[in-house]
């Protein structure tokens, strides 16, 4: 089974787009609802966040798991890798994050000017900056946190007013420096996605549903000791720490899916 861990709703947009190119594949999805939102949490917090969610979906039975969450792959998954599964009874399973392919891509493009819109955490990492640097170290980069979008999406409020002047305030640098290429660093802004083209038209943007499905899909013909030993009967599970109630009604209202929604405390 692969997981897929989120700290909200967000991770969504990335597991919809795998299930459609994976059919076959058992997949669960982890939304930790009731301490979401992440970004603005310390990175030790987001560490333990993020360690009690991989050890519920490793002992639910997952062989790999992606951190969707761009706030846990930048604070959380090189310590997990590093520290938590050498020697650990899951030592031979996977943990993947969504930076690096994300980067890959964008750095594929020969973008000069590079804008990145991610929650306060993973701006202060500075993750993508380092991994795009790595590939094309000429670039000019921006970063600019979002502390209000988040919170805005969990609530639902996407079309309204106060979330398109959010939109239209933290897209001011980028648009003072002529930024034309823009890293949505936030598994959640996929969902606001029309309103940042909308108030950036010319802007090309790199986002984790766009990129992880064929990333992942690379990553499987490479390594095939893992893939032989995903389970393959097109189970889909959607766990959520918050409001089972309320994340059927978001995955239906913005993302046009029909799931049922299992409650778990951590």
């Amino acid at each position: 089974m692969i997981g897929v861990f989120d700290s909200g709703y967000g991770g969504l947009t990335v597991f919809k787009p795998l299930a459609e190119k994976f059919p076959n594949y058992d997949l669960i999805y982890f939304g930790d609802n009731a301490r979401a939102p992440y970004g603005d949490k310390t990175q030790e917090k987001i560490y333990q966040y993020t360690r009690e969610a991989v050890d519920w979906l490793f002992k639910s039975g997952c062989e790999m798991i992606i951190l969707a969450c761009n706030t846990a792959s930048s604070q959380a998954l090189r310590r997990i890798q590093q520290e938590s599964l050498p020697g650990s009874k899951y030592s031979s399973r996977r943990v993947l994050g969504v930076l690096i392919p994300v980067a890959e891509k964008v750095a594929a493009s020969d973008a000069d000017k590079i804008g990145i819109l991610a929650t306060e955490a993973t701006v202060k990492s500075e993750a993508y900056l380092r991994e795009i640097r790595k590939l094309t170290p000429y670039a000019e980069i921006i970063q600019q946190s979002a502390p209000k979008l988040v919170p805005l999406i969990e609530a639902g409020k996407i079309q309204n007013q106060e979330m398109k002047d959010a939109v239209a305030e933290y897209l001011g640098s980028f648009k003072a420096r002529k930024i034309e290429n823009i890293v949505l660093g936030c598994t959640h802004y996929p969902l606001i996605k029309h309103l940042i083209q909308d108030e950036m038209p010319k802007a090309r943007i790199f986002d984790s549903p766009s990129v992880i499905p064929s990333a992942l899909g690379n990553y499987l013909v490479r390594h095939q000791e893992i893939e032989q030993r995903l389970s393959k009967n097109g189970i889909r599970k959607h766990i959520t720490t918050g409001k089972p109630k309320k994340f059927v009604k978001f995955a239906k209202v913005f993302l046009n899916i029909e799931i049922e929604a299992e409650k778990v405390t951590l």
